[in-house]
């Protein structure tokens, strides 16, 4: 099989545990770019926060995938595919959400605005903190976010909550549930979920991008560590798992490579991709259109 694109995860997957780029792996990202494949990120981070890393690697002419699918873009106010949570049930959820001790973080591609909370769970707190997010992208602490929110409605492509409990997490799901249809959940652990709007996926967003592109989903390549990543690494035409991931997520991929630490993701492209000729070659061959 001949593939045309490779998607990348950020964090777990492209980044280490320090939150840092291996040499390995941009020269993994430039040896792919060379053989005339697509290359773009997958994450469910902020626009311009992924468009940090995204310049790190020089991809600054990729449309990326960012807010989990919910914000498909190569330019900040241009976006080729936007999905919001209305103004509407983005207050209700925030009411319900207000009644546990939680953090709640409404993601907005220009901003994010949070409620003040201290939180006493110490990997919880490292967590919120060290959200990836750039200097220049403005973070708001209000003490209640739906007082915020009723002067100056927001329509967020993501909203994440950061729990104290492990029951709190379930009864909000359930609560959640049973009453707002226009909304997905993603329980990503026993403490943190995220809410995006019905049907919005990494693997939507991606197969958005692939359509743009004339790229179709079984020549994609994507490699994630999150369960976040499973059913992207399900649906394209090779699906990699980092050696970090969760045991259902390496049951779902075709290739497991090495992890994080161990610069997973450039081992894995220069072992698979020194195999395929480069793109134009193959189209000067007349082996792909």
């Amino acid at each position: 099989m001949i593939y045309r694109l490779l998607a990348l995860n950020i964090d777990g997957t492209l980044l280490q545990s320090n939150g840092r780029l291996h040499k390995s792996t941009r020269e993994a990202v430039d040896y792919v770019r060379d053989k005339g494949i697509y290359v773009t990120l997958v994450t469910s981070r902020s626009f311009q926060s992924a468009k940090k890393v995204a310049k790190a690697l020089k991809l600054e002419d990729s449309v990326l995938v960012t807010h989990r699918g919910g914000y498909v873009a190569k330019e900040l106010e241009k976006p080729v595919l936007e999905k919001r949570i209305s103004e509407d049930v983005t207050f209700e959820i925030v009411r319900l959400l207000e009644g546990f001790q939680c953090q709640i973080r409404l993601v907005h591609e220009k901003y994010s605005l949070a409620n003040k909370l201290k939180i006493n769970n110490n990997l919880l707190a490292k967590t919120v903190v060290n959200s990836g997010d750039p200097l220049h992208y403005p973070h708001q602490f209000v003490d209640s976010i739906s007082d915020t929110i009723i002067d100056e409605p927001i329509s967020p492509p993501k909203i994440e909550i950061y729990f104290e409990e492990k029951n709190d997490l379930a009864d909000t799901e359930k609560a959640i549930k049973g009453m707002f249809n226009e909304v997905d959940m993603i329980k990503l652990n026993d403490y943190r979920m995220e809410i995006v709007p019905r049907g919005v996926s990494k693997l939507t967003g991606l197969l958005y991008l692939g359509q743009q592109l004339g790229i179709k989903r079984n020549e994609m390549v994507a490699i994630g560590d999150g369960i976040d990543d499973l059913e992207m690494i399900e649906a394209v035409g090779l699906g990699v798992a980092m050696w970090n991931a969760p045991v259902e997520v390496k049951k779902a991929a075709d290739w497991i490579t090495r992890s994080n630490n161990q610069q997973g993701v450039g081992y894995m492209v220069k072992e698979h991709f020194r195999k395929q000729q480069p793109i134009e070659f193959l189209r000067k061959m007349n082996i792909i259109r």
